[in-house]
């Protein structure tokens, strides 16, 4: 990217995030009017809302924190001058349309999700728990796990963290957006983000159609993981597991045809498993120790999904391996265009240090 230090350097770096962006949401908006749906302002109303809940939680935070450790005599005076100085003002410009993406995305990808029953049949599941078992020597992997797992009070505190995965979306992705990291990482790490959902969560998930584990029997029928909804639902009983409440929702909404934020039912690939994946790949490139923290994060999140019904091991891996690829992918483009970029800078930059005649 350019060295200037400018938003509008920023924004100029990040075309094409927003192009790819873009061009994605177009193709959205056409597929789902092809088959009678239409953008919806109220989910849109409802991300941007999360996301401001989560700025403001994450400002207060952070003011806490500067005022912990410098102690200032006036805390309004240095806070002011703490948030109000160039480069807090240039980051804050220059992280707005990351946002506006980030309000966009879920949006679109949750209608996306909940109109795959439109464009392709439940037909996979079969298939996945196929290779699961030739994975797993003829066991589903749940039954591998079963034996470490199989505690009410793991089970619950697995769910728990299931849950936190959400605050990735948020302020995880804040962080990316707004905090001083490398351009290049910020880049790589956004472009990724969008093609995974749009990739790996609306165009593969609508290839490979499937509902996963704790949806087989109510909605294809399937009583192979009988067994294992019985194990969570007893567990439910002496200790609440998180994860059944918004099982059951999402099957409501299934049921109702619903359309609007985080609804829809798709198992493979796991989105879960492909943004945590994306995390660590991204976060152990900013700091080493929070890397690992945020590889644990992702293992438990793989592991999580199995234990949990959501998934079968293989979305795990087929998310893994696509994300990567991607992650790849954007790198290739980013270097592309920087580039390009550097090639319309230099003879700017030459014709106007030769001396005049």
């Amino acid at each position: 990217m350019l060295p200037n230090g400018s938003f509008k350097t920023r924004w100029l770096g990040e075309v094409p995030v927003y192009t790819v962006a873009l061009c994605l949401f177009a193709l959205c908006i056409g597929l789902l009017a092809s088959r009678g749906i239409y953008p919806d302002i109220a989910p849109i109303a409802a991300n941007a809302h999360l996301y401001f809940l989560s700025i403001l939680g994450i400002a207060a935070i952070d003011m806490g924190a500067v005022l912990i450790r410098q102690r200032p005599d006036d805390p309004a005076a240095f806070l002011k001058a703490h948030y109000v100085s160039r480069q807090s003002k240039l980051l804050a410009l220059g992280g707005i349309p990351s946002l506006a993406i980030l309000i966009l995305l879920m949006p679109f990808f949750s209608k996306m999700k909940a109109a795959i029953p439109l464009f392709n049949n439940y037909t996979w599941d079969e298939t996945f728990i196929a290779w699961d078992r030739a994975l797993f020597g003829g066991y589903d992997a749940w039954e591998v796990l079963q034996p470490v797992l199989g505690f009410p009070i793991i089970t619950a505190a697995l769910a728990f963290l299931y849950q936190v995965w959400f605050l990735l979306l948020y302020p995880g992705c804040l962080f990316f957006a707004f905090a001083r990291i490398a351009p290049t990482l910020r880049r790589q790490f956004f472009l990724t983000y969008v093609l995974s959902w749009t990739v790996i969560g609306g165009a593969m998930a609508t290839w490979l159609a499937s509902v996963g584990p704790c949806f087989a029997a109510p909605i294809l029928g399937i009583p192979t993981f009988d067994a294992q909804m019985a194990y969570l639902n007893a567990a439910n009983e002496q200790v609440p597991i998180m994860t059944l409440t918004v099982q059951e929702m999402l099957l409501d909404w299934f049921s109702a045809d619903a359309n609007g934020l985080g609804s829809g039912i798709t198992a493979m690939p796991s989105m879960h498993v492909a943004i945590a994946f994306l995390f660590w790949l991204a976060v152990r490139q900013h700091s080493r120790r929070w890397g690992m923290a945020f590889g644990i994060f992702f293992a438990i999140t793989w592991i999580s999904s199995v234990h949990l019904a959501y998934h079968y091991a293989v979305d795990g891996l087929v998310s893994v391996i696509a994300v990567a690829a991607l992650w790849k992918l954007s790198q290739v483009i980013i270097t592309a265009w920087d580039k390009v970029l550097s090639a319309k800078v230099q003879p700017t930059a030459r014709t106007n240090t030769v001396p005049a005649e």
